[in-house]
């Protein structure tokens, strides 16, 4: 299997620094396995930049090739929790963490803690492959309000689980991917701006991963911008 991707990132139109982080830095292919993240740092400017950026160095270190995804981001975990040990001045910190291994074999195997998103387009169709870790999405499971209430409920923002907690858990998902599919790792930048059906519409639209990640970004911007937007599209081809 063959695997295409571009990854980017923008600060947005209202946040003065970016603490989001990703792997890999740059657009490339390969039909060797490989491994695309996205990390969403909270805390503050500055710690939210370090526990992102630590979490997605751990996470895609070379010396972590061979582990499964649950021990990547478990890894990631335990470095933002020993950074603040270290440093207790970054207590608070934490970041989302969205990973998903790439195998040769069409194998997709995500490690995932956050609102971070992970979507596998198929035909058209788009599937959601995470579960949001946030008091909405509790809420909207526990049928106490809608995904449309969920969108702008004030309490949105409030995540449940992230890197940098003693304890996680991590979901883990696993599917096959087929020639044709893409997929798209997002933090919630990206969500927070436009639904579902936007983003279905415009990976669908997009010819190349770049232009996919760039149309996403726009329209985020377009939407307000209210947050970094980081999104990595990678293809799939024999």
């Amino acid at each position: 299997m063959k695997y295409s991707w571009a990854v980017e990132s923008h600060v947005g139109l209202v946040r003065n620094g970016n603490e989001d982080s990703h792997a890999p830095s740059n657009d490339d292919a390969s039909r060797d396995p490989v491994v695309v993240a996205v990390a969403d740092g909270m805390g503050g400017h500055v710690a939210g930049e370090v526990a992102s950026r630590l979490a997605i160095q751990a996470a895609t270190d070379p010396k972590m090739n061979g582990a499964d995804a649950e021990d990547r981001v478990r890894t990631a975990n335990d470095a933002v929790v020993s950074a603040i040990t270290d440093d207790p001045s970054l207590t608070g910190m934490g970041t989302t963490l969205t990973l998903g291994i790439f195998g040769d074999d069409g194998a997709l195997s995500i490690g995932h803690v956050g609102d971070s998103r992970a979507y596998h387009l198929r035909k058209g169709e788009l599937r959601r492959l995470t579960a949001d870790h946030t008091l909405v999405a509790d809420l909207v499971n526990g049928g106490y309000i809608t995904e449309a209430e969920a969108r702008t409920h004030p309490r949105r923002h409030i995540v449940t689980q992230s890197i940098g907690m003693p304890h996680i858990k991590i979901d883990r998902i696993d599917t096959v991917l087929e020639p044709g599919d893409r997929v798209l790792l997002c933090t919630d930048g990206l969500t927070a701006m436009i639904d579902d059906d936007d983003v279905r519409r415009l990976l669908v639209k997009a010819v190349s991963p770049s232009e996919a990640a760039w149309a996403l970004i726009d329209a985020a911007n377009a939407a307000g911008g209210h947050d970094n937007t980081t999104v990595a599209v990678v293809d799939v081809s024999s």
